[in-house]
């Protein structure tokens, strides 16, 4: 057996590529864990507290340029192979750190105030029930369509040098055109809930690299729709 087909077959073969899979996930995690650690030092250490929904945000703002640099190292590693995907993450990083916190920091901050005024309609005393009910609802909707337009926008702002708007149109746009992508970000929104009630937060936390490779597979339709119409 020649060199070239014993490379192939033990670097090619189901062992050797679940390895690959595992390893690249693991190291994916512990880098997104690292990078988003000021933060989430921060936000285990609050009280589940309605008046600590701003802390809440704050500590959520380093989570996103490491969430898009796991979702761009994913790309990378599903796209070229190797076994590098900290070089890819930390490239990722350094590339669009700034152009997430552009529209992660406001999408944070739309959310505090749309969460606090949810968590204090039972302090407005004008309101009866079913107002308070129907006002409840209609922020909750807004904060899910905020949600869902940040989720697109992560991946495209993760793999395309747009301007911060025409990234945030992208998103909006293609949030209504495929929407099986969108049920896809409401059932892994649903899923982190679950995971979150039936174990702990830190569960979640540590399913991250797990949840932007899902992520980056539900938006393979608006990935392919924006390479061929919207870039050279």
């Amino acid at each position: 057996m020649s060199a070239v087909a014993s490379d192939r077959e033990f670097g090619d073969g189901p062992l050797a590529r679940g390895a690959a899979a595992v390893y690249h996930a693991l190291v994916l995690e512990f880098l997104l864990v690292l990078a988003s650690s000021p933060g989430l030092v921060l936000l285990f250490s609050l009280v589940p507290d309605r008046s600590n929904i701003p802390l809440a945000a704050l500590a959520l703002v380093p989570l996103g340029p490491a969430l898009s640099a796991t979702v761009f190292a994913w790309r990378a590693v599903l796209t070229k192979g190797g076994l590098e995907p900290a070089r890819h993450f930390w490239r990722g990083y350094r590339l669009n750190a700034l152009a997430v916190l552009r529209w992660w920091v406001p999408a944070l901050a739309v959310l505090a105030l749309l969460g606090i005024d949810v968590a204090y309609l039972d302090a407005v005393g004008a309101l009866d029930g079913t107002a308070r009910a129907v006002l409840g609802l209609i922020l909750v909707l807004l904060a899910v369509v905020v949600m869902i337009v940040a989720m697109h926008a992560l991946v495209v702002t993760s793999l395309f040098e747009l301007r911060t708007r025409d990234a945030l149109r992208l998103a909006l746009h293609h949030a209504g055109r495929f929407p099986l992508a969108t049920l896809g970000l409401l059932s892994l929104a649903l899923l982190a809930l679950g995971v979150v009630a039936l174990t702990s937060d830190w569960v979640l936390v540590l399913l991250g690299a797990v949840f932007a490779l899902l992520l980056l597979h539900n938006a393979k339709p608006i990935i392919t729709d924006i390479e061929e119409n919207f870039t050279a």
